[in-house]
């Protein structure tokens, strides 16, 4: 029930993304593109990739190679500075096709970092729980570095400014804000609660190892 919930949460996300107002707004305006760039990477990739994570659909259980958390936040930083390079970001901006290319990449990258660092079997998700909450860290920091460079900036750096300078300024410092909250905050929860849920797994095992010593003790006391 939960997972079909995520699930509608994140496919519900993307449908207001994509299908509402803001791919026109974001034409004119940075921080409508920036709005639409944290939704599918901060919001609905990872209530997505949750909804999959550890079930028969997890694509980390079966291709293992899949299963690098570390991987996949480098990968997702060359995405996400990538397409904010002025060029493309510009092309994004103007051309469908790029548009495409560049909304795709965003929900690819999200998904395949949050699947590594929180899906696969249960083993895997016990054993590699440290370096998938190093990776979600990783990527909070970049998403916060580059938020900070775009909010602190003190010229436009993008071509929206099709009005005056300081509106465009100010519209770019806006975009970057919501990169430097929304970004960073959502791989920094994200972080604490595999932090969390790795705490909690090795509180649960000294519990089971008694019992575990117990019965060796009883098999060998009996044979």
């Amino acid at each position: 029930m939960m997972r079909a919930l995520l699930a509608a949460l994140g496919v519900a996300m993307l449908a207001v993304i994509w299908l509402g107002p803001l791919p026109q707004l974001a034409r004119q305006s940075f921080a409508a593109h920036m709005a639409m760039h944290m939704g599918v990477v901060a919001v609905a990739a990872p209530l997505v990739a949750l909804a999959l994570a550890g079930s028969a659909h997890d694509p980390t259980r079966r291709r293992s190679w899949l299963a690098a958390p570390i991987a996949a936040s480098m990968f997702e930083l060359i995405v996400v500075w990538g397409w904010h390079a002025p060029a493309l970001h510009q092309a994004a901006r103007l051309h469908a096709a790029a548009f495409v290319l560049e909304q795709g990449s965003f929900l690819l990258a999200g998904l395949l970092l949050w699947l590594t660092a929180a899906g696969g079997g249960r083993q895997r998700r016990q054993a590699g729980a440290g370096v998938g909450v190093a990776a979600l860290l990783f990527t909070s920091m970049h998403m916060t570095l580059l938020g900070a460079l775009l909010t602190l900036a003190t010229r436009p750096l993008f071509g929206h400014a099709r009005v005056e300078t300081a509106h465009a300024l100010a519209d770019q410092q806006l975009g970057g804000a919501l990169m430097l909250i929304a970004g960073g905050a959502s791989y920094l929860i994200g972080g604490l609660w595999l932090s969390a849920r790795m705490l909690r797994g090795v509180g649960a095992s000294p519990q089971r190892e008694p019992l575990s010593l117990a019965l060796s003790e009883r098999k060998r006391v009996e044979g």
